[in-house]
């Protein structure tokens, strides 16, 4: 059942006394704090936040009614507004009094809108007539001006992820200026406008606090518009428009989303998808901003998945009324009491909680049939691990497998991924090496991200149990196999040997060798040391894969050693000396060895062949047929006086 919900509220959600009567609830987007407020506080204050270390209980006086609450950034100053024209203030600092200070805003006649921490002692008031920009300095109980700024506000939004205010301006409100907040200076950004519908008289307030929100996706600040039709026939419907903000430059429309229908919407941003509530239909849509057809100046897009709920939610009965075999109590989804904020962040008050919004992977696997698609979707997503390796499993089983070119796409998909982590590492590494300077300042250490499946990965959760499978063709087994090696190959990854051995023990399974013979004469299998050592141990069910493995050494050059030892433990030791002098190495190789070798051969005519070599080798680099007593021969020339005579030994040269 629980299969066809992608999106979720998550399992345990922040819990407060609801909102009634006696208790107001607030919400702080800056520090994610729920404050339930009783009595204007005099009976207590609970802020509730993410964490314990965010949670904190106290009382304070009742001076009025609270219209906002707030702590500064680590609870370390309280800031509350109970009138329209000053804000008070209590230290949380463990070695200052916690007595109450208040600040009055600064310009006649305004009214303060509200109030944004934008630093742990560094605040600022938004007026209807512009904003104050504050130092708090909580051991002399006062603030200092920094900076202020006339201008007409209808209403404003704060960001606290990148300290930038947005102030409403104009009569239509559609003008709207940001202020960028930053170590304790404010910064005026350029200023736009939201286009909004013709509509016939439009001389009054028609942008709405509702219809915006701002939210960071894929790392860059959007200002998401909701854009309701006209009333019209022909209105295509509503849809949300987003404006680049970015720290440099002027605000951009660069997004449209479709949602083909009409009503009362809520946004929210999770995983970096846009999520739209729609209210009556009892559903939500995502959207995916990188996920399009072509680049254009506004890109438009459709809903990434087909529309659905928010996978049902039973709120458990607690206090005294509650028995233990009352079953829990389905949660209103969608309620008109629900309070969305940003990110992801839905508030029932009445209820007396706070959920967090969650985007579920699984569900969506069948929802998407372009495995193309799907991956790219997959991809940008923050657990996708464990879910793409899934997609690559099941693509290659059971009635509904994949054809070779969507295996193909979807190989390419994860190895270009794997391809640009390995760049940015590589490109790290070599910054680090050149020694401290500016532009390896630069450089920051890549993320591993979970999008980045690697060989191993690969190899251990897909392609290693595939090949075992009795139910699928060893011919696709194969090709899925060497697809996956093009692949690497085409982003100039090294493949790992371990790779190749699951091709070759593949093959050999089959009885394939005259395709594991053509594979390495056409060097598919790239050459390397345990890959030949693997066919070496294939001679028994395959003789000619002996020759191959020695090929494969050769070829390598860096492998003479291992090949010595190869031709040796076959007692070729002819060939080996042959071998040896063919690569220039016959002055330096070790004469016990070979000659060890040659005695185990059990053939006195090789074992004097062989002696007679090493003599020669004596005679031509020192003048001396005879052995040194560093090369331990001494045993070697005692069996061959014993076999050949004294006589047979070759005399020292004389002068």
């Amino acid at each position: 059942m629980d299969e066809e919900y992608y999106i979720a509220l998550c399992e345990d959600p922040v819990q407060f006394e609801n909102a009634s009567s006696v208790n107001n609830v607030f919400f702080d987007e800056a520090n994610k704090q729920v404050f339930a407020v009783r009595s204007g506080g005099a009976t207590g204050v609970v802020a509730k936040g993410p964490d314990d270390k965010s949670s904190v209980a106290f009382r304070m006086e009742d001076k009025g009614e609270v219209k906002c609450i707030k702590f500064s950034l680590g609870n370390k100053i309280l800031a509350v507004q109970r009138t329209p024209k000053s804000v008070d203030f209590k230290n949380f600092l463990p070695d200052l009094p916690h007595i109450e200070f208040s600040q009055e805003c600064k310009t006649k006649n305004a009214v303060i809108l509200g109030f944004c921490w934008t630093n742990w002692n560094e605040i600022v008031f938004i007026t209807d007539q512009g904003i104050e920009f504050y130092q708090v300095l909580p051991d002399k109980r006062s603030l200092k001006l920094l900076k202020n700024q006339s201008i007409n506000v209808n209403w404003y939004i704060y960001s606290p992820e990148t300290a930038v205010l947005l102030l409403s301006t104009t009569v239509q409100g559609n003008v709207l200026q940001p202020f960028a907040f930053k170590n304790g200076t404010m910064s005026k950004m350029p200023k736009f406008e939201i286009e909004l519908p013709v509509v016939p008289k439009p001389a009054k307030l028609s942008l709405s606090e509702r219809d915006i929100a701002v939210a960071t996706i894929y790392g860059q600040l959007y200002v998401m518009y909701l854009k309701h039709h006209t009333r019209t026939i022909n209105s295509p419907g509503a849809e949300v428009v987003l404006y680049h903000l970015p720290r440099e430059g002027a605000c951009k429309k660069t997004n449209t989303l479709k949602l083909n229908t009409t009503g009362k919407f809520a946004l929210n941003v999770v995983d970096n998808l846009v999520v739209v509530h729609h209210q009556s239909s009892l559903t939500s849509f995502i959207f995916d901003i990188k996920l399009r057809e072509s680049d254009c100046a506004v890109n438009v897009h459709q809903p990434v998945l087909p529309a659905r709920s928010i996978q049902p939610y039973s709120i458990p009965l607690t206090g005294p009324t509650a028995a233990p075999s009352q079953a829990p109590v389905p949660c209103e989804l969608y309620s008109s009491t629900w309070s969305v904020f940003q990110p992801d962040i839905i508030i029932s008050a009445s209820e007396g909680y706070l959920w967090y919004l969650q985007v579920r992977l699984q569900p969506t696997l069948n929802l998407l049939p372009d495995k193309g698609k799907l991956m790219d979707f997959l991809l940008r997503r923050r657990d996708c691990k464990m879910v793409i390796l899934s997609v690559c499993s099941q693509m290659l089983v059971g009635d509904e497998k994949d054809s070779l070119p969507v295996v193909a796409t979807v190989f390419d998909k994860l190895n270009q991924v794997y391809k640009d982590y390995l760049d940015a590492e590589q490109s790290y590494t070599v910054a680090m090496e050149s020694g401290p300077s500016r532009s390896s300042s630069l450089h920051k250490r890549p993320v591993r991200t979970q999008a980045v499946i690697d060989q191993s990965d690969m190899y251990t959760h897909v392609l290693s149990v595939f090949s075992e499978r009795k139910d699928v063709s060893h011919k696709f087994i194969i090709a899925v196999l060497m697809e996956y090696i093009r692949s690497l190959n085409q982003f100039q990854i090294t493949v790992q040997h371990y790779l190749y051995e699951l091709v070759i023990k593949t093959l050999v399974h089959h009885n394939l060798f005259y395709m594991l013979h053509q594979f390495l004469q056409y060097h598919v299998l790239s050459d390397s040391k345990p890959l030949a050592c693997l066919l070496l141990s294939l001679e028994s069910t395959y003789p000619p894969a002996h020759q191959l493995s020695l090929d494969m050494l050769k070829r390598l050059s860096t492998a003479n050693d291992e090949i010595v030892e190869v031709l040796l433990s076959k007692q070729q030791v002819l060939g080996a000396l042959r071998f040896v002098r063919s690569v220039g190495g016959h002055d330096n190789v070790s004469a016990r060895k070979f000659l060890d070798a040659a005695r185990q051969t059990n053939n006195s005519m090789l074992f004097y062949t062989i002696f007679r070599f090493f003599e020669q080798r004596n005679l031509r680099l020192r003048g001396n047929p005879g052995f040194n007593p560093g090369e331990h021969c001494e045993e070697h020339v005692a069996f061959f006086k014993q076999i050949f005579g004294e006589q047979a030994l070759m005399k020292p040269a004389t002068v």
